[in-house]
């Protein structure tokens, strides 16, 4: 099996070791930004999905999201889409603490550690490179001395045999001398060769055997660590990620059970808990003798289009009757325009407050003659105008009766049973109340030293009071709610027996139709659309003109701005077709004033309403002033 130990595989390998590890430190930064932007990605989907659910959800409360299960089953399901992002959000942070943190401070760690390591082995290397270089320095001096020895020697040989003269003979005693200095040179150069040969030697056998396995090892365990590091971040990262599996695995199954959860059939009776007017189907059309000189007679249950007298009267049947756009505006609940708050004016007198105008300068029959008698080309300004004469009217109207005599009787005996249960809950409130006022009284009457008995006295009253006037209240909206279910049942029991809401009795030729409607009592004076009218000729006159344009009324263009106004002070909108604001808003002018005391203003382009004039200051664009002007003309 082969030997794993770099110290003793890879002793030559010092190049390719420094390379590998530099290689792998830069795989190790990779996998960190890796990680970084994977993290990133995450915390970016979090922000989206939690965008998306925030978008989808419902702005404000309606009553219709907690009444049909499809509206709870999507509502939880945007619920559980949130709780998704938070979990992505957590492991978009676990990978950044856990992981790219983490392994950004062991980089640094490691780069320092290869750095001290690469230094001992370079510093190795120069020592036994040193060593090698004084070897060789000592080799070639020896060389050299042997070499010059034996030239000495030559030299002194070749004197020695002339043997002449007596200077020859001197000649021949200092080549000898020469000869024997260079030959002890020779041997000296020779114990120095030796020396840094056993030198090298020693130098060598620690650097290949010591030093440089003690060296690569660390190197090589630096490596492992490294590697090891990696293992863990990765066994980390998809940790993290399995962590998140169940939370997501639980919301997935509370997103199927909601969508189990929907009941088409319930939804659909909970459309006829909310709709049903519990008004009869009308009864048999009777026929009509024209060939008599009489007046028309008709059923009371039929539905008259008295648009004129002498003209043909038209009928319509209750269920293809629409609902018309100018009704609605005409049924729903207005008060007049507040006065401001009470200020100091710029003339130093208090500001009165303001009275609402009695009539309107543009009443709603005139606007009504002006549409019937307008072109195609001015159709459409005249209905802005007739609606905002609807508009105002409304206002003045004020709210529907208490006994909510006005709603369809099953919307009718719902509103009143809502109000009778609301008055219960704070009846059994205040008596809770009571009772622990008594309790503490009688604590106080034995203890005097933990309070005063005395002192709970006005309590006490003011709680009695509000009983007393809780349990008048609550007797009233029974008194109503029998009243209603009474007249439930008696519209229940006709219709069991064949009858309808007004009984079929054809009139005499003398008789007017529209008067023995009038003349009925206002419990049977119910409208198809949901509401009570108390004048019936007045009505169907009305519905018969609208009818002709409500078409057009419903494909109307929201107005230009003719300008802009400042709210002097904050008004709050509780009534339907009013806008709330707040102090020192800018808003868009859609209308003036038409001398009722409301202005007609637009907030981002969505939400729009009237506005009490005197609570605005309002600046008309010059442009906007003569299509104001022509617009009143039409």
């Amino acid at each position: 099996m082969m030997s794993c130990n770099w110290g003793t595989e890879l002793w030559d390998q010092f190049d390719n070791l420094e390379k590998h590890t530099s290689w792998g430190i830069d795989f190790l930064e990779r996998y960190s930004k890796f990680v970084k932007e994977r993290a990133d990605i995450e915390l970016s989907y979090a922000k989206q999905i939690r965008s998306l659910s925030k978008k989808y959800h419902p702005k404000r409360s309606r009553e219709d999201e907690s009444r049909y299960s499809w509206c709870l089953a999507f509502a939880a399901t945007l619920r559980q889409l949130n709780e998704l992002s938070v979990q992505r959000e957590e492991l978009a942070e676990n990978l950044n603490t856990q992981i790219v943190c983490e392994l950004t401070r062991y980089t640094q760690e490691v780069k320092t550690e290869r750095k001290t390591h690469f230094q001992d082995g370079r510093r190795a290397q120069q020592h036994i490179e040193s060593s090698w270089k004084q070897l060789e320095s000592s080799k070639r001096r020896f060389e050299r001395d042997c070499k010059e020895a034996e030239r000495a020697q030559q030299v002194s040989d070749r004197i020695d045999l002339d043997n002449k003269t007596d200077g020859e003979k001197r000649c021949s005693l200092k080549a000898r001398q020469t000869a024997q200095q260079k030959k002890q040179a020779a041997e000296e150069s020779r114990k120095d060769y030796m020396t840094s040969l056993n030198q090298f030697n020693q130098d060598q056998h620690q650097h290949y055997h010591t030093l440089v396995p003690v060296i690569y090892q660390r190197i090589q365990d630096m490596e492992e660590r490294r590697i090891e590091r990696i293992c863990e971040a990765m066994r980390s990262s998809a940790e993290a990620e399995r962590k998140v599996l169940p939370v997501a695995s639980r919301c997935l199954e509370v997103m199927m059970d909601a969508a189990e959860g929907i009941q088409p059939r319930m939804d659909t009776r909970q459309v006829v808990e909310v709709y049903k007017s519990g008004f009869d189907p009308p009864g048999d059309v009777d026929f009509e003798d024209y060939s008599a000189s009489m007046r028309r007679s008709i059923s009371e249950s039929s539905y008259l289009d008295n648009r004129a007298e002498g003209r043909r009267q038209s009928r319509k049947l209750w269920p293809f009757i629409r609902k018309n756009k100018l009704l609605t505006l005409l049924s729903s609940p207005r008060q007049p325009p507040p006065p401001p708050p009470t200020s100091p004016s710029p003339g130093g007198v208090a500001s009165s407050p303001q009275s609402p105008p009695t009539a309107s300068r543009e009443p709603i029959t005139q606007r009504l003659n002006d549409l019937m008698t307008s072109g195609s080309r001015t159709r459409k300004q005249c209905l802005r105008s007739l609606k905002r004469g609807i508009g105002q009217l409304s206002l003045k109207l004020g709210s529907g009766p208490a006994d909510c005599s006005h709603l369809p009787p099953e919307q009718r005996r719902k509103k009143l049973q809502t109000r009778i249960n609301n008055i219960n809950q704070e009846i059994q409130r205040e008596r809770e109340q009571r009772d622990a006022l008594l309790k503490m009284r009688e604590v106080y009457e034995q203890s005097p030293q933990m309070g005063d008995a005395v002192s709970l006295e006005p309590r006490l009253e003011e709680v009695k009071q509000s009983l007393q006037r809780m349990e008048d209240e609550l007797r009233k909206n029974q008194a109503w709610l029998s009243e209603a279910d009474s007249r439930l049942s008696d519209h229940g029991s006709r219709r069991q027996s064949g009858g309808c809401g007004l009984n079929s009795q054809v009139t005499t030729p003398g008789s007017s139709s529209l008067k023995q409607l009038d003349n009925r009592s206002p419990a049977s004076r119910e409208s198809p659309d949901g509401s009570y009218t108390e004048d019936n000729s007045a009505e169907l006159q009305f519905k018969s003109r609208s009818s002709e344009f409500d078409d057009d009324f419903d494909d109307e263009e929201p107005l230009p701005s003719i300008g802009t106004c400042k709210s002097l002070y904050p008004f709050q909108g509780q009534n339907e077709g009013t806008l709330s604001m707040v102090e020192e808003e800018l808003l868009s002018v859609v209308e003036e004033d038409k001398g009722d005391g409301w202005t007609r203003v637009r907030r981002n382009l969505e939400e729009e309403g009237y506005v009490p004039t005197s609570y605005i200051k309002v600046f008309l664009d010059s442009s906007a002033k003569g299509f104001v002007q022509s617009s009143r003309l039409v």
